[in-house]
């Protein structure tokens, strides 16, 4: 692969390359349409880790997404400051270029997340499997059936991107193909032998030519059909993501309670020093325990940043050859492996196993099957028979999805996807509160 054509500014869905105004390339104009969008704002009332939470202190998907894009810009930037003094590369790419491309993608990586985050995603795909046990799926194609049975936020992200905002189904946001190359964290369809393994794709059977379209620009090379290598860009952010979830999640845990303090600051030990406690201060005494630990995140990030980085630098011919095993992590040095590691590690020990965590998630179940229970088969009963014969309980879930609504033109395959866009589009508070509805409490 090239850096000249990785780097492409061309926008899928417009014949004609944007002008470049000075100080705002197409880079820049990639990240302002995502913060913008209607799909992105929703992402305030999306799960990260707790699901309705009433502590305001604790991320949701819109101020996680915000945190990676920060920490994804400082990767893309430190990358680009060293490959530029490299003969091959595009001379019109400045490093704040790449910065914007990284952090692009890292605002959009979350923005195909249903609700309750990846508890959601596993509720969907759970009620697909007794869907289809039951024959709801007969009328799709073993490879559109995979689209739901192994539901996929990375997948509905790509769909949300460049088919359903601003110009639907003829572009989406219309970003460039560089900064949607470096946001597919899986360039492959969900038949394909390592989405059946991962269960990960990144793209629909109905967004297959897009998918194909973004790797044919640029030049990502194919392994299979329907399967590309991935955009070197894509292992910076996905490090930002990794850093984000490593970090501030353990910081949300000491926030409720989950966590204390002491846990985390030795994990971070082996970057800050052995149990580092900031300067005591009226501010810092009178403060939650979480704002101690913010005092040393700077420092901690601003090391796996550079850490990521280096690792990035030295590992560059690999990516471009498309033969990187793992993720960018997996190549830093060992300080940064150890921190990662064992914060993941703590997180699914004692944040994912907590009791409060398993409460909300069987309510989020329950939420989502009530929904999917209703919105499902009257969407399959309008593909199915004209408009006249469609039950009258069909005819009013189909008037809540708005312009999601199948017509009766659509295939069963169109009409799930077009139905899993409204599902998944919804905010975890919507979701609770629709459900809550269709159950009868209408007050």
């Amino acid at each position: 692969m090239q850096w000249q054509r990785l780097l492409d500014d061309q926008r899928i869905g417009k014949p004609h390359k944007d002008h470049h105004e000075m100080g705002r390339t197409p880079f820049h104009k990639d990240h302002d349409r995502l913060v913008f969008s209607s799909a992105f704002r929703r992402l305030g009332h999306k799960t990260q880790v707790h699901s309705l939470s009433h502590n305001d202190h604790v991320h949701n998907r819109l101020t996680h997404s915000l945190e990676v894009s920060s920490v994804g810009r400082s990767l893309g930037i430190s990358v680009a400051q060293q490959l530029s003094q490299h003969q091959d590369w595009p001379q019109w790419i400045q490093p704040h270029d790449v910065g914007a491309i990284v952090q692009s993608a890292c605002l959009g990586h979350d923005i195909g997340n249903p609700p309750f985050g990846h508890f959601g995603e596993n509720a969907i795909r759970t009620w697909f499997e007794k869907f289809h046990a039951a024959g709801g799926l007969r009328d799709l194609s073993s490879a559109e059936q995979l689209d739901f049975l192994n539901f996929e936020g990375n997948a509905q992200g790509l769909r949300t991107l460049t088919q359903l905002e601003y110009h639907q189904f003829d572009g989406g946001m219309r970003l460039t193909y560089a900064t949607l190359g470096s946001f597919l964290k899986y360039p492959w369809l969900a038949n394909d032998p390592l989405a059946q393994s991962k269960r990960k794709f990144g793209a629909l059977q109905a967004e297959s030519q897009i998918l194909a379209e973004i790797a044919t620009r640029l030049g990502l090379l194919q392994r299979a059909p329907g399967h590309w290598c991935r955009h070197p860009l894509v292992y910076l952010m996905e490090a930002a993501d990794d850093i984000c979830y490593a970090i501030v999640d353990l910081e949300d845990g000491v926030e409720l309670g989950i966590l204390d303090e002491v846990d985390v600051m030795e994990l971070l030990a082996p970057i800050t020093g052995p149990l580092v406690v900031p300067e005591r201060t009226p501010m810092t005494d009178e403060y939650y325990s979480t704002r101690r630990l913010a005092l040393l995140r700077g420092k901690v990030i601003n090391y796996l940043v550079s850490a990521c980085a280096t690792a990035f630098i030295e590992q560059e011919q690999v990516l471009l050859q498309g033969r990187l095993e793992g993720d960018l992590i997996s190549h830093a040095d060992p300080v940064t492996q150890e921190v990662i590691g064992n914060a993941k590690l703590l997180a699914r020990k004692r944040i994912f196993e907590s009791p409060q965590r398993h409460r909300t998630e069987l309510g989020a179940s329950a939420v989502l099957e009530k929904i999917l229970d209703g919105f499902v088969p009257a969407a399959l009963e309008v593909s199915s028979q004209e408009a006249s014969m469609v039950s009258f309980k069909a005819q009013k879930y189909l008037a809540l999805m708005g312009t999601h609504r199948p017509d009766a033109e659509a295939s069963a395959y169109q009409a799930l996807c077009q139905t899993m866009d409204f599902v998944a589009g919804m905010t975890d508070k919507y979701a609770v509160t629709l459900a809550r509805q269709l159950g009868g409490e209408l007050l």
